[in-house]
């Protein structure tokens, strides 16, 4: 099951909603994934999903606050995946025209109907009309990847103008969905982490966002292990590179002039990275009587370095 899957299943067994929040989430749900149909003067409504738990929350919602008793069926589908489509289907005996025109899909004007792509502010006349408009729209036409991969939640719409205020309505919670156009379709999207957990908490989905942050933590921990590994790595073949640097500008010191000829706080320095070419330069100046600091033993060996390299010139 994908984690999308996982969220919708979650948020779909929520139950013991109002009319009002009923009306929001049903709303969100029939303008993301709604289809309307005339056939003569008779008006049908069908949403299509391919996910079950929202097929039967739908059926259940229209039945519970509107008494609509909805037809369920089932179709295979015809894309690649092989999924199962659940499409509830409103008819005009049914009630379908009332309820649009409550969901704020239809407007009638002097006994003209058209449609209404915004989001009909009277809908969200509370904060928690707003989260479960937020919800519906989740359920009719969101998505999350799997976050063990990448942190990516978007909702497909079909119409800018919509995408638009159902991206302000998400923000207006302090987070920072975009809208990009994807072919025909306008997508609202969320890409950092910690605002889809905000969003997951925003439309109840607490089991998922729990597992989301776990994934997070473990991700995180793996990435500051591996950044802390590729740092010592560095730090430790810089400091290889360097002992190999100053024993070979050491011996050629040796070679060309005699260790004897260097100043007495050189020469035993130059002496105990001989002995000792593996030693850090603390532990080299921890053998020194009286013990020398790091910066004082790196001091010194840059001036070893700088009379090998005269010699090299000369």
């Amino acid at each position: 099951m994908s984690f999308s899957s996982k969220v919708k299943g979650e948020i779909c067994r929520h139950t013991g909603l109002t009319k009002e929040e009923a009306l929001a989430a049903i709303s969100a749900i029939m303008k993301v994934s709604g289809t309307l149909s005339f056939s003569g003067k008779v008006l049908n409504f069908r949403v299509t999903t391919e996910n079950p738990a929202s097929a039967r929350m739908i059926f259940s919602l229209l039945k519970e606050h509107f008494n609509i008793h909805a037809k369920l069926m089932v179709k295979k589908s015809n894309s690649l995946k092989k999924n199962n489509l659940y499409i509830v289907l409103i008819e005009e005996n049914m009630g379908v025209r009332q309820l649009l025109l409550e969901a704020g899909i239809l407007v009638e004007e002097d006994n003209l109907l058209s449609l209404d792509y915004r989001i009909n502010k009277r809908l969200l006349i509370n904060e928690d009309c707003k989260k479960l408009y937020v919800r519906g729209a989740f359920i009719g036409g969101g998505s999350i990847s799997n976050p063990e991969k990448t942190y990516h939640l978007e909702f497909v719409t079909h119409n800018n103008e919509y995408a638009e205020d159902l991206s302000q309505l998400i923000n207006s919670f302090g987070l920072n969905s975009k809208v990009i156009q994807r072919k025909s379709s306008y997508i609202v999207y969320i890409k950092e982490g910690e605002q889809i957990v905000d969003l997951l908490n925003i439309i109840g989905a607490h089991s998922s966002l729990l597992e989301l942050e776990n994934i997070r933590i473990m991700k995180e921990m793996r990435n500051n292990v591996n950044r802390l590994v590729n740092c010592e790595t560095a730090n430790l073949s810089k400091t290889v590179n360097a002992a190999i640097r100053q024993v070979e500008s050491i011996k050629l010191i040796q070679r060309e002039i005699g260790l004897a000829r260097l100043p007495k706080n050189l020469r035993e320095i130059a002496e105990l990275r001989l002995n000792y070419p593996d030693e850090s330069l603390k532990e080299l100046g921890e053998m020194l009587n009286p013990p020398v600091g790091k910066s004082g033993i790196n001091h010194r060996l840059r001036k070893i370095e700088k009379i090998a390299e005269e010699l090299r010139k000369s």
